[in-house]
């Protein structure tokens, strides 16, 4: 099975899940930003990667403005080269707009991991060689007040169903690009990645979250990821 159908079917199942406050809004932009998404899988999710790094879900000014993970609008534009017209959620926060690729807020988390590869890498397919970049979930919840609920918080009737479909879509994803390693950025990807992948050969790990809310990130994000990634015996390259 191709991502593009991992994709489609995980798009699918969790557009007809339901939530209940205090979750008031819930934007898919595998629904609504799908041009971007399928073109960010057409154009790098090819390969077979040694090392797949997992995220936890779409941030209001990533993913879910532009369909890709970790999704900063100048980022995913002037180095990944995608730009694709994006649609808005069937129900809109009014503080939390979809305005696509002229979205003018950056995402600090995107900025830091895809500022990470290019410094690294120099080119979106020298990094893609190594590495591909997934979120578990899919799905963004916003509270009525337009405060982000990420999926863990949400309670065990809803986040049975929601993760049923992700661990799926997770592991139908590892089984299709076959890599070495699945490292999850932060701890909860990690967690999930390690109770969806039982049985498969690869190596599980984790590296610290690239968000401005984790102080050890704002000391360095990307010295302290490489060391982590160095310690799992991912080699970089100098």
């Amino acid at each position: 099975m191709s991502l593009i159908d991992i994709a489609r079917r995980l798009r699918d199942e969790v557009a007809i899940l339901s939530f209940r406050p205090p979750v008031a809004y819930v934007y898919n932009p595998l629904a609504y930003a799908w041009p971007a998404h399928e073109a960010y899988l057409r154009r790098f999710g090819g390969g077979r990667p040694q090392v797949v790094l997992l995220g936890m879900n779409p941030g209001p000014f990533g993913m879910v403005q532009t369909g890709v993970p970790f999704g900063d609008v100048t980022m995913v534009r002037d180095w990944l080269g995608i730009e694709a017209a994006v649609g808005r959620p069937e129900r809109e926060h009014p503080k939390r707009p979809v305005t696509g690729f002229r979205c003018p807020r950056g995402e600090v988390s995107g900025q830091r991991l895809w500022g990470w590869a290019q410094a690294r890498f120099a080119t979106p397919e020298r990094f893609f060689a190594r590495f591909f970049v997934v979120n578990y979930c899919p799905l963004a919840f916003l509270e009525q007040g337009g405060r982000n609920r990420t999926p863990d918080a949400l309670p065990k009737a809803e986040r049975g169903p929601l993760f049923a479909a992700c661990d799926r879509a997770l592991r139908a994803t590892v089984e299709t690009l076959a890599p070495e390693y699945v490292v999850g950025i932060g701890q909860f990807a990690a967690d999930r990645a390690a109770g969806a992948l039982g049985g498969l050969d690869l190596k599980l790990g984790r590296i610290l979250h690239p968000s401005p809310a984790s102080p050890a990130a704002n000391r360095g994000w990307a010295r302290l990821a490489e060391a982590e990634l160095r310690g799992l015996g991912v080699a970089l390259p100098e």
